[in-house]
């Protein structure tokens, strides 16, 4: 019998005994979920309380037998649904039917600006769990950006709290309404990788409120996310999975969370505080003895057979321990007590859709001088494609995201199915492996050639090709874009620089497609014609990127962070505070988030920097015009909303997408505040010579900030400017108006 029918082979057992009238309330769906938790809980026994609030294997935890509830099943997100792994171990159990569609990376996701896709993005995703016979995903990601060297900026989305928040919200309802739950991660303040056990984040209230929790904040009160899971970092010198002031205070308290708190893989570390700090769920924990390849050690985990004997002893109550299960049966009834779930499918060609249709508005074109793309396959040009970025799989690897695909098309088999003649050179070595848990790509990256015969042999090339595409960046191994550890530079490895300066100076008709989830150093962006930022895009890379190289996708997509020049053009660095100092008993790192508020372009105008491209800048292969934007009227009030209307318009031969970006500015406030703060923004999709008008509201809580001394979010009456614009730096018109 399966997981999934248990339920239903109980109540079948019920009416064939002939005593209906006897059914369990819990297992009446008529009833409301809360009457259902309170008749489960009353016929459970200690055992059973303990058991479903911790792991009894690294991805699952027991249901209720006695009472029909099935195992629950968690698995890495957040860009696809992880192989299974052997029930102990974190290697692969060698399952053939574990293959999925690898999503793009929450990076590409956050630069699409498109809510609709976070929708689809989260559907997709929840059919495959379904089909997989997963719960819960563990995802989405978003931590901001605070440095550019975060490892794991690859799986969160972006620098703006504002532009997480409204793309998290539809992820989390397209995915819970599968009937998989969403844990959103990693709450909180998880900025960087390396020590992330140890950090102990010091952040002003204003900051923490302002920047680190907004899309935390959504995911729970708009999009009603079924789990939020801890982070490793700690916060007051507590670690955020039993953290009192983000857990009780202001997750279940303020924001009234009615979900269950997961604990990250080994993120619990004191029994007396997951009682009292509002853990749910303990997972992955190391502890007397429990390592990573330990068997059978479930019962060692701080909310089991401690917290038990601790209860039967006295030292604690059954009241924290039925609130915490209160919320798994909740999170049950969502789940697998949920007989209307479907069944979902898998790698099906509507999830292929998806994850081309999402990479294919997320590629962001940085760059095009003299409209060096597109570039018509109808001429039949001579393309020389270079970079080890153009070959290698990249959804293998990067930590807990890593995948086991169908199928991944690489970029240079993409661009082989479009364009007749396509000659490829390897250009750079970089990482030659390819494995993560088991899982392995089967390709052999060997190279025999030094990197001066490597550049030579692309340069020879490169003299007699119409067009050099190079793909290059980072790639998902240690110390790149991958979870554990940061980058340890801002530059890109493995002598990039020097393959690109040596081809640009032989063929002007170089474009640069970076591979990455973080921005990188670009000496030599003079030199080169054209540069598209290309993400981890998953299963369909090779289509998705040969669509915009091709002009068969006009690119829409727009930067969701701010691409510094220079790594001390950030603050978290320029302040020295990144990544913190030991403490002297070596034990715990304080990294204090002296920069405040002024996190990625709210940095930019008050420290005078110029980024390589700014926030929300990308470029089309067709022209818009914005008109001039008008308000509804001068002055508001508290309670009555501001309405900005303008027109956009699209001047070219091509139809297109343009993202229009609302900040506002606070022209004089009794704090310091940004120059602007994203409010408001739409994608709109339009022919060429159409024109749309665009209306943006604006309400009191787009001109608060939070107050300190109040502990509350304030609007401060006074002269505001709406700044309506196409990326942070191009703003095309000023609304001024005055709040009352």
């Amino acid at each position: 019998m399966t997981r999934k029918t248990l339920c239903t082979a109980l109540l079948l057992t019920v009416f064939a005994t002939g005593w209906a009238q006897q059914l369990p309330l819990y297992l009446d769906e008529s009833q409301p979920i809360e009457k259902r938790v309170d008749d489960a809980l009353r016929r459970m026994t200690l055992d059973e309380k303990i058991a479903v609030i911790h792991a009894q294997s690294k991805f699952s935890s027991p249901g209720v037998k006695r009472l029909g509830f099935p195992d629950f099943w968690t698995d890495d997100g957040p860009h696809g649904v992880r192989p299974d792994v052997l029930w102990d171990e974190w290697e692969q159990a060698g399952q053939t039917n574990d293959s999925c569609v690898a999503f793009p990376a929450l990076t590409c996701l956050a630069a699409t600006w498109n809510p609709k896709l976070s929708l689809l993005y989260g559907e997709s995703l929840g059919e495959e769990a379904l089909y997989r016979g997963k719960n819960m995903i563990l995802g989405p990601g978003v931590n901001i950006f605070r440095t550019p060297l975060n490892g794991r900026n690859f799986e969160y989305m972006g620098e703006d709290p504002y532009l997480a928040s409204r793309m998290v919200v539809p992820y989390v309802q397209g995915l819970q309404n599968k009937g998989v739950a969403a844990c959103v991660k990693h709450y909180a303040l998880n900025n960087d990788e390396e020590n992330r056990h140890q950090v102990n984040v010091v952040v002003s209230d204003r900051a923490l409120h302002e920047i680190y929790l907004p899309a935390f904040k959504a995911a729970v009160t708009e999009g009603k996310a079924w789990g939020i899971m801890g982070a490793y970092n700690l916060y007051k010198n507590q670690h955020n999975c039993h953290n009192a002031i983000m857990l009780n205070k202001i997750l279940k308290t303020d924001w009234q969370f009615d979900g269950v708190v997961v604990s990250d893989w080994g993120g619990c570390h004191n029994t007396e505080e997951a009682v009292y700090n509002g853990l749910d769920m303990e997972f992955g924990s190391w502890t007397d003895g429990l390592t990573m390849g330990a068997t059978n050690a479930y019962d060692k985990y701080y909310l089991a057979l401690a917290y038990k004997q601790g209860i039967k002893e006295g030292r604690y109550t059954t009241k924290e321990l039925d609130e915490k299960v209160r919320r798994v049966l909740r999170l049950f009834f969502r789940t697998t007590m949920n007989r209307q779930r479907g069944y979902g499918f898998l790698c099906s060609e509507s999830h292929y859709a998806a994850a081309r249709k999402i990479a294919g508005e997320g590629i962001v074109l940085l760059k095009n001088d003299n409209q060096v793309l597109p570039i018509s396959p109808s001429a039949q040009p001579r393309l020389l494609v270079v970079g080890e970025n153009a070959i290698k799989m990249m959804t293998v690897g990067g930590g807990s995201s890593s995948l086991k695909v169908q199928r991944e098309i690489s970029p240079l088999d993409g661009l082989r199915a479009v364009f007749k003649n396509v000659d490829y050179e390897r250009g750079y070595v970089g990482d030659t492996g390819g494995q993560y848990n088991g899982v392995t790509t089967g390709q052999d990256l060997s190279e025999k050639r030094d990197a001066d015969q490597l550049i030579a042999d692309a340069v020879a090339k490169a003299r007699e090709a119409d067009y050099v595409i190079v793909f290059g960046g980072l790639n998902k191994s240690d110390y790149q874009d991958s979870e554990g550890h940061d980058r340890q530079e801002y530059g890109l490895p493995y002598a990039q620089d020097r393959l690109i300066e040596a081809l640009a100076a032989v063929n002007k008709n170089l474009v640069y497609v970076n591979i990455s989830g973080n921005p990188a150093a670009l000496p030599w962006l003079k030199s080169v014609a054209a540069v598209v930022q290309g993400w981890f895009i998953g299963s369909e890379a090779g289509e998705a990127l040969t669509d915009v190289i091709s002009g068969e996708v006009n690119p829409s997509g727009k930067l969701p962070f701010t691409w510094v020049a220079d790594l001390n053009d950030v603050p978290a660095h320029r302040l020295g505070t990144y990544p913190g100092t030991w403490r002297e008993d070596h034990q715990i790192i304080d990294e204090e988030y002296k920069e405040g508020v002024f996190v990625g372009y709210r940095a930019v105008e008050k420290y005078k920097t110029r980024p390589l491209f700014a926030f929300g800048h990308g470029l089309s292969y067709t022209t818009f015009r914005l008109g001039k934007a008008q308000a509804d009227k001068q002055a508001i009030t508290g309670d009555e909303p501001l309405h900005v209307t303008l027109t956009v318009s699209n001047t070219g031969n091509r139809a297109g997408a343009e993202v229009v970006q609302l900040y506002i500015h606070d022209v004089k406030a009794s704090v310091e505040r940004p120059a602007k703060e994203l409010k408001a923004f739409e994608k709109v999709f339009l022919q060429p010579g159409e024109s749309k008008e665009v209306t943006f509201t604006i309400d009191r809580q787009a001109l608060s900030f939070y107050d300190e001394t109040q502990q509350q979010w304030t609007a401060e009456p006074g002269a505001f400017e709406a700044l309506v614009g196409t990326s942070s730096a191009q703003i095309a018109s000023r609304v001024k108006f005055t709040l009352k």
